[in-house]
């Protein structure tokens, strides 16, 4: 039984963990220490840095590019046509250090910002600037990374 399809072009980078039916595009680089829930879908052309974590159903299309140290959470949907049905694409950027919550949605052609943040649910219709963190639909600026951070280590500490 086959339980992941992983194209001979792809380049897998060391200590890569790949769980249950992922499909892997031609083209694709993935850096070391990477980790890819089940059910996720990298199609070609795709650029992934390392020591980033890829939650299960995520949908990641063509021309995108992931940094490093990136959390995408489960059932993110990244596009690439901004205009459906057309031959013309363009990749979503997630830049170093960002987390994506689930089930996001992010528009082609958005650029997410170094250290941001995208709540759940939320809808990127425009790029996200560097230490911001963007929440609902059409996602707008709520607050800082450093805002977000220390909600974070209230939580941890509760």
């Amino acid at each position: 039984m086959v339980t992941n399809f992983i194209s001979e072009k792809a380049k897998i980078g060391d200590n890569v963990k790949i769980w249950h039916f992922s499909y892997i595009g031609d083209n694709v680089e993935i850096g070391n220490n990477v980790k890819i829930g089940s059910l996720v879908h990298i199609d070609y052309n795709v650029k992934i840095g390392e020591n980033t974590k890829i939650e299960g159903q995520a949908y990641i299309p063509p021309l995108s590019r992931i940094g490093k140290n990136v959390f995408i959470g489960p059932a993110v949907v990244l596009t690439n046509d901004p205009y459906p049905m057309c031959d013309k694409m363009i990749g979503v950027t997630i830049e170093d250090n960002a987390v994506i919550g689930a089930r996001a949605v992010i528009k082609a052609g958005v650029t997410i910002g170094k250290n941001s943040v995208v709540a759940m649910g939320a809808v990127v219709t425009r790029n996200v600037p560097e230490d911001s963190v963007v929440i609902g639909v059409p996602a707008t600026i709520r607050y800082t990374r450093k805002e977000y951070d220390k909600k974070q280590r209230q939580w941890m500490e509760s």
